[in-house]
């Protein structure tokens, strides 16, 4: 084989070579950059959960102190109106609470404006049973 042509099949080789040398550093630099897509993705998820289920624990607690503040106004005879509980400014999933079962107490009442009252918290009670945290 004549030197020159072997020089010429060499540099071909070589091409060859550079050339899959930049499609892997070009392939391995698109799974690099996907694994980082990857991990964002899994970090959001874990925030949007862990989110989840603090706003579930917060709705939690808030239907809690209505029935403890409901309570309380029935025990002594008062009809206070609650102390509002912070809302969260905007909330973007919705949470499905389980009914509760709602336990009815008839009382005669002899002023009209105490019944008023009473109406008017149990419009609250179940205006905040309705809340959809979206």
């Amino acid at each position: 084989m004549s030197e020159s042509k072997e020089l010429q099949e060499l540099q071909n080789r070589k091409a060859k070579l550079q050339e899959e040398s930049r499609n892997l550093e070009e392939t391995k630099n698109n799974l690099e950059h996907r694994i980082k897509i990857l991990e964002e993705k899994i970090a959001i998820k874990e925030y949007e959960n862990s989110n989840k289920q603090l706003r579930e624990s917060i709705a939690t607690l808030e239907s809690k102190i209505g029935e403890l503040e409901r309570r309380l106004n029935e025990i002594s005879g008062t009809t206070e109106e609650p102390t509002p509980t912070e809302q969260p400014a905007e909330v973007t999933t919705t949470t499905e609470e389980e009914p509760a079962e709602e336990e009815v107490t008839v009382t005669a009442l002899e002023e009209p404006m105490i019944q008023e009252e009473i109406t008017e918290d149990a419009r609250k009670q179940s205006d905040r049973k309705k809340r959809k945290f979206f």
